[in-house]
């Protein structure tokens, strides 16, 4: 994963001093993007061992159109804890383990003015079904009703669709890009989004483009960005799904089978809340 080795680079070479609302600090650059074909491997981070069954676990979550870290926390993924404390929950008025109107919300159950709900999820995969064209294969988790209502607003926040000769590919905005942290796990889990989606609408899933806005290592993070660099990258594994599901909320946990996956040891960093 070159690409996100020269990301890393990019920002430590490039990147201005920030302050941030954590109080931790960061370096940042505003605007970068990067490309994945979906061809040359899955794109799990391999400079760093990545604990897949969190990112599974999580996107499988997304599409319930969860947003209580109970379902997380029953299969043992504690990647949304920091987020979910009881003071947290208390301080926006959410009963305990709940997260409030974020990405599983969004997603399945958008409230309307009218009183109503919108599964985008499910409207874009039908529109991509029947109107592949369609500049408007959007799916957004940004509500400017809701963004001050909860502990974290909507990191990446915006998804498109697009269709070409067969084949699919997904571009994310991501408008607040923990470098370190959080962009690795982005990348693999719309990596899988886009073969999710490609499989269920009969398609080749082909590229996805990662567009990302407030990109920034923070700075109890920059040694572990720099070790990042000193190690070779590894060859891409193979990611396979099960052939048989054909609706995206079908999908579970053991239809998701990772092939060589060699990656360097795990860094760790902490999260800045």
């Amino acid at each position: 994963m070159q690409q996100y080795l020269d990301l890393l680079k990019y920002i430590l070479e490039h990147g201005e001093e920030k302050g941030d609302p954590q109080g931790v600090g960061n370096i940042a650059t505003f605007g970068y993007q990067m490309r994945f074909k979906m061809d040359d491997g899955f794109p799990l981070l391999t400079t760093k061992k990545m604990p897949l069954k969190s990112i599974i676990y999580e996107l499988l979550w997304f599409l319930r159109g969860d947003t209580n870290v109970k379902y997380l926390q029953d299969h043992k993924v504690t990647i949304w804890d920091e987020w979910a404390t009881p003071e947290a929950a208390a301080k926006y008025g959410f009963p305990p383990g709940e997260l409030g109107p974020i990405y599983g919300e969004k997603w399945r159950h958008w409230k309307t003015r009218a009183g109503g709900e919108i599964d985008q999820v499910t409207n874009v995969i039908e529109e991509i079904k029947n109107n592949p064209n369609s500049r408007r294969l959007i799916v957004t988790s940004w509500d400017p009703e809701d963004v001050d209502k909860v502990f974290v607003a909507p990191c990446h926040c915006f998804y498109k669709f697009f269709v070409s000769n067969g084949k699919l590919s997904l571009q994310l905005f991501q408008r607040s890009c923990d470098v370190f942290l959080g962009v690795p796990f982005n990348i693999a889990s719309y990596s899988l989004l886009l073969m999710m989606v490609a499989q269920v609408t009969g398609l080749k899933a082909h590229e996805f483009v990662h567009t990302l806005s407030d990109a920034h290592i923070y700075k109890n993070h920059i040694e572990q960005a720099k070790l990042q660099l000193t190690r070779e990258p590894r060859a891409l594994p193979k990611m396979t799904l099960n052939p048989e599901i054909k609706n995206v909320f079908d999908f579970d946990f053991k239809d998701f089978t990772l092939e060589n996956y060699e990656a360097h040891p795990r860094i760790t960093g902490e999260i800045a809340i």
